[in-house]
């Protein structure tokens, strides 16, 4: 029991880090890409290359796979120059379709279809994250720092450029503000840090294959930002506790065997869309200044 618990722990801190990096994307900097699964996936398989294959230290792996990752997601914001919107959806849907597809066809390093195994545990200084424990307290370190990363940035002056191109790009470029170099520096800052979940994420399970980082994964960590609250960093996190916690209690309902496992999948999406239904701002809202006096 204690084993599962630590389990969940280590996905939940997984989703926390996606979520806060994606998060700074759509949240604060208002840019909408469907993608960030694919950093997710750089990031596992970078980190695993580096580690398995080179036999490298591991923070030389994570280190590698947030620089790879960083360039990677830098390609992407070459579209969001130009488009925005319905336009950068699009965009970002091939750069998905891409990217899995180079891991499904890449077969000597990503292992193809069949992917990945035996990825070795994290070691420091010759010390192994073995057991659940140890590699729980490290996936709450690594959020924990991507929590705080993030945080500084949204508090920062380049964060109120990142809101303000969100509420009027065009006002933005205006006054002056480099709107071109903040959109690329934040689809890089939000892949890298989308690439430490991607290494953790390798390292726990041992295995990874194309198919943990689909289309579907990134609509996950959609929602992970949308019933948190997009544009608060709080609420990602407990948009991550929800989204990972919630199919497992759905276990505990009975149900007809034979039907359970689809009908669980009815009640999980009918319990979202009933969510976005009465609380679209999500579990907590973006904060907002408003004038005394005023609603």
């Amino acid at each position: 029991m204690i084993s599962f618990l630590l389990h969940l722990l280590v996905l939940t801190n997984t989703y926390v880090i996606l979520g806060v990096s994606y998060n700074l994307l759509i949240g604060y900097a208002g840019l909408f890409s469907i993608a960030h699964a694919a950093f997710f996936g750089v990031g596992a398989y970078v980190s695993m290359v580096v580690v398995l294959s080179l036999g490298w230290p591991y923070l030389v792996g994570l280190g590698a796979a947030v620089v790879v990752a960083a360039a990677v997601s830098g390609l992407l914001a070459f579209p969001a120059l130009r488009v925005s919107g319905d336009y950068l959806v699009i965009a970002s849907l091939g750069f998905q379709v891409i990217i899995f597809n180079v891991f499904m066809n890449w077969e000597s390093i990503t292992g193809g279809p069949a992917g990945v195994s035996r990825i070795p545990r994290p070691g420091f200084l010759g010390w192994t994250v073995e057991s659940p424990l140890a590699y729980g307290l490290l996936s709450c370190v690594m959020a924990v720092g991507a929590y705080l990363f993030v945080r500084r940035i949204v508090s920062s002056p380049f964060g109120r450029v990142l809101r303000a191109i969100r509420e009027d790009e065009v006002v933005t470029q205006a006054l002056g503000k480099n709107v071109t170099g903040v959109k690329v520096v934040v689809f890089m800052v939000s892949g890298g840090v989308a690439a430490t979940a991607g290494s953790l994420f390798a390292h726990y399970t041992t295995y990874i294959n194309p198919y943990f980082f689909t289309l579907e994964e990134s609509i996950l960590i959609l929602s992970v930002v949308i019933v948190g609250g997009a544009g608060n960093l709080t609420g990602s996190v407990l948009g991550a506790v929800v989204l990972t916690l919630l199919p497992q209690a759905l276990r505990l309902v009975e149900l007809p065997e034979a039907l359970a496992a689809n009908l669980r999948q009815i009640i999980y999406a009918a319990l979202l869309a009933g969510f976005m239904f009465f609380r679209p701002q999500g579990i907590l809202a973006e904060r907002t200044l408003t004038l005394a006096g005023k609603d």
